[in-house]
């Protein structure tokens, strides 16, 4: 298919998006502000999608896609998009995510990414880009969000995560964040899939300190690791390498405190967090 002058090589799923919701719009002989009254958004929101400087929320998406009966091509384009804006180094990891069978993770300072609220995200990509947009922010952080429906699937993958005691303790976002964080931090512990170990400070050091792990264990029993630093990542999947990381991560578990104690203790900073709310 020959590109017009629109479609030019810088073409992206966010823009092709903005120029589909544009010619099915003016097709329909609608308006920005036609439209945004049929669909229940601010004309100037759909304006940003259009020009291609904001994506839709998912369920602008699914408005757009009833709308105009696109059969979800909105959603499949929002959602190629928001992959589109993860890292190379992280892609193909965040692929194979969505196929594990089990998910073992440990985050040395924060709150692994799929037991996130979108609040804690938020806050945390803000900080992370300074001087970036509140529109780019959002976009991110609801990227991280959908991350989450791993845990909807038919068969919802085991789940391991480990945290050392820091994620607790550095309030990200405020008290407030921080009380919706670790609230659903324990609402997730009560599904059969899930297990969540803290490794206390008083273990001293370990050896995934400064940095985050990620295993995946596919179906087919093979496994790969994920292994995340500052603004880099590496996917490994050479077998020694791997078992070098399985290594690593048994032995921050057998540190950690097990589960009846990590739930105490995250149930104390819920406390903490709590009383600084209401103080």
């Amino acid at each position: 298919m020959e590109l017009n002058n629109e479609d030019d090589d810088r073409a992206t799923p966010r823009t092709v998006l903005g120029r589909r919701l544009r010619r099915l719009r003016e097709a329909a002989s609608l308006s920005q502000r036609a439209l945004a009254d049929k669909v229940g958004y601010p004309h100037t929101y759909l304006s940003r999608v259009e020009r291609g400087e904001q994506l839709p929320s998912e369920a602008l998406a699914e408005a757009l896609d009833a709308h105009f009966a696109t059969d979800g091509l909105f959603v499949e384009l929002l959602s190629m998009a928001q992959d589109a804006s993860i890292p190379d180094y992280g892609r193909a990891v965040l692929d194979e995510e969505t196929k594990a069978a089990r998910i073992q993770v440990f985050e040395s300072s924060l709150i692994p990414g799929l037991l996130q609220t979108n609040a804690y995200a938020h806050a945390l990509i803000r900080k992370s880009l300074p001087g970036e947009c509140e529109e780019r922010v959002c976009e991110l952080a609801a990227t991280r969000m959908r991350r989450k429906r791993v845990f909807d699937r038919e068969e919802s993958p085991f789940y391991w995560a480990i945290m050392d005691e820091a994620a607790l303790k550095r309030p990200v976002g405020g008290a407030k964040c921080m009380t919706e964080q670790i609230d659903h931090i324990l609402t997730m512990t009560q599904s059969p899939h899930t297990s969540i170990q803290v490794l206390p400070f008083n273990q001293g050091e370990h050896p995934l300190l400064a940095g985050s792990l990620t295993l995946l264990t596919l179906r087919n029993g093979t496994a790969t690791g994920y292994a995340e630093s500052f603004a880099s990542g590496e996917s490994v999947e050479s077998p020694r390498r791997v078992l070098q990381l399985t290594q690593r991560f048994d032995i921050a578990r057998s540190m950690a405190l097990p589960e009846d104690g990590s739930l105490d203790l995250i149930r104390s900073y819920l406390r903490e967090y709590e009383d600084e709310e209401d103080s």
